[in-house]
């Protein structure tokens, strides 16, 4: 596997030291090997590698560590969200049987904290697996949890408090990165029990939080609401990438368990097509997209709204959403990008650690949303040719 790897990242200017400057300039779309050939290889690459890292024990990284090696949490949540899509494609029983024990091992249990949608997040794939088993087992806890939240809806205001670590508006979806966690999670409860207000609670809330939190003369998604006011150096406003990523991608979930017929879907789709247009044209030539959206310059390769993004374009392009012919390239050439970022052992580089805003990020660093970001973009850039 390892030559395997090596073979399609060599002559990509390969981003895995700290010497990658090279990675940020411009290069010609991969010639060498299939694109869709390269996303299952480097897919597997990076899922084996993480497999191999759940306890968070990386070589660098010091800070957050009790939340990467939280089993229930949003940061190993999101990875499996990732390898949930990637077990799809592939239809490897290996890394299906990876979630089902991991299922199985915490008792098919949610977070701690009732209300927050971090703390929802890894019962998306518990509802997959319950998809292909119907053991009702798996998704007994996330129902009782959301049948909770029914009978007793949270009804906090969406004001982010600033200096202050308890934010009482998280008992609803008050910052962006809250649409990947939850409004997949309440859609897809409704598809297992065939109960719609599951995906009526979320869609209200979804679009509550999108009225707070979107921007309306960009379309980009303010990370909460301490950013409405604030600005860089230069006066722009400031759009965090990974912040855009996780809405961004959660739309796409959502449509992906939303009814056809479903009163909203047009709305989300019209909301994807937006954001898709605006995405594509904040596009830097090396393929990546700055870790603050307006701010193109000096800004070093990040891989995990990249790849979000790159999720996000290429799936509308497989479904016939994005037709015109720059989303195909801009899929392409984000993917290039991605692909440059990967270790000979399969180690993804270049991930902003947890955050919430535009901040450092140095080639080696990696985390495990990053890794799930990564596979959502191979499972859809290895369906197509782009």
């Amino acid at each position: 596997m390892r030559a395997t790897i090596t073979a399609i990242v060599a002559g990509l200017t390969l981003v895995a030291g700290p010497a990658a400057a090279s990675a940020a300039q411009p290069r010609p779309a991969t010639a060498q090997a299939d694109i869709a050939a390269s996303a299952l290889t480097l897919g597997r690459a990076v899922a084996d590698w993480q497999l191999r890292h759940m306890d968070g024990r990386f070589d660098y990284v010091q800070t957050h560590r009790p939340g990467t090696q939280n089993p229930r949490g949003w940061i190993q949540g999101a990875f499996y969200v990732g390898l949930v899509a990637f077990a799809e494609r592939t239809a490897d029983k290996g890394y299906v049987q990876a979630l089902r024990d991991h299922g199985r091992a915490q008792a098919w249990g949610l977070g701690k904290r009732p209300l927050h949608a971090d703390d929802h997040v890894i019962a998306q794939s518990w509802l997959w697996l319950h998809a292909r088993d119907r053991d009702p087992a798996q998704i007994a806890p996330v129902k009782a949890r959301f049948d909770a939240i029914l009978a007793d809806p949270p009804k906090a205001d969406l004001t982010f408090i600033d200096g202050t670590e308890d934010q009482p508006c998280q008992a609803r979806w008050c910052w962006s990165d809250a649409l990947f966690m939850a409004p997949p999670t309440w859609t897809a409860l409704s598809a297992a029990t065939g109960d719609p207000r599951y995906a009526r609670y979320g869609d209200q809330e979804f679009w509550a939080a999108t009225d707070w939190l979107l921007d309306k003369e960009h379309g980009l998604y303010f990370r909460d609401s301490r950013y409405f006011d604030r600005r860089d150096e230069q006066g722009r406003k400031i759009f965090w990438s990974r912040g855009n990523g996780w809405a961004y991608a959660g739309i796409v979930n959502v449509l992906k368990t939303l009814p056809a017929d479903h009163p909203s879907r047009p709305r989300y789709v019209a909301l994807f097509k937006r954001m898709s247009a605006k995405l594509v044209a904040l596009q830097k030539a090396d393929g990546y997209w700055s870790v603050s959206l307006l701010a193109p310059e000096n800004s070093p390769p990040e891989t995990s709204g990249t790849a979000f993004f790159v999720y996000g374009l290429a799936w509308g392009v497989n479904q016939g959403l994005l037709k015109d012919a720059r989303y195909a390239r801009s899929a392409r050439r984000g993917w290039d990008g991605l692909a440059r970022a990967v270790g000979p052992d399969g180690k993804l580089g270049w991930v902003q650690q947890v955050g919430y805003a535009p901040d450092h990020v140095a080639a080696g660093d990696t985390q495990l949303y990053g890794s799930g970001a990564f596979l959502l973009a191979a499972s859809e850039v290895s369906r197509g040719r782009f």
